[in-house]
């Protein structure tokens, strides 16, 4: 990636953020549209789009950043719950070409809702359907 991201640049310090935590690899800072207050995004400071761009360094840095990042948020909204998201890649849902983790602290009545909630229209059934899961388990265990 050539040209610097939105979030390079709040790394970079050119465009202003409200810094919750940093580390050797990563900047936590609070999401200007938050979905509830606290709503913070931890991004690894190499610009990629896809988490597998990541060394497993960066990786494991960067999910470092988010248990900080919960320590804090726990600590201030009285809680051990959170959504953690990531859109990997502009399909996702990713609005900046870089990665980032929303880590957003969770409390009762907070109008948050659940994975499901995203695909209100998914089918669904009572039963598992295993035959069609070990399927599709066997051809990713075939995938190099």
């Amino acid at each position: 990636m050539s040209e610097s991201t939105l979030f390079g640049k709040i790394i970079a310090g050119d465009v202003p953020s409200h810094k919750v935590a940093s580390g050797d690899n990563w900047y936590a800072f609070l999401d200007i549209f938050p979905r509830r207050e606290g709503h913070t995004l931890v991004v690894p400071h190499k610009q990629v789009v896809h988490l597998q761009e990541l060394t497993d360094i960066e990786l494991t840095d960067l999910f470092i950043g988010v248990k900080i990042v919960e320590k804090k948020l726990s600590k201030l909204f009285a809680t051990t719950d959170f959504t953690i998201c990531i859109h990997d890649g502009p399909l996702a849902g990713q609005e900046v070409p870089h990665v980032h983790v929303h880590v957003i602290p969770r409390t009762a009545g907070d109008g948050g809702q659940t994975l499901m909630a995203m695909w209100p229209k998914s089918p669904s059934t009572n039963a598992p359907n295993h035959e069609k899961l070990a399927a599709l388990a066997n051809r990713l265990n075939e995938v190099e």
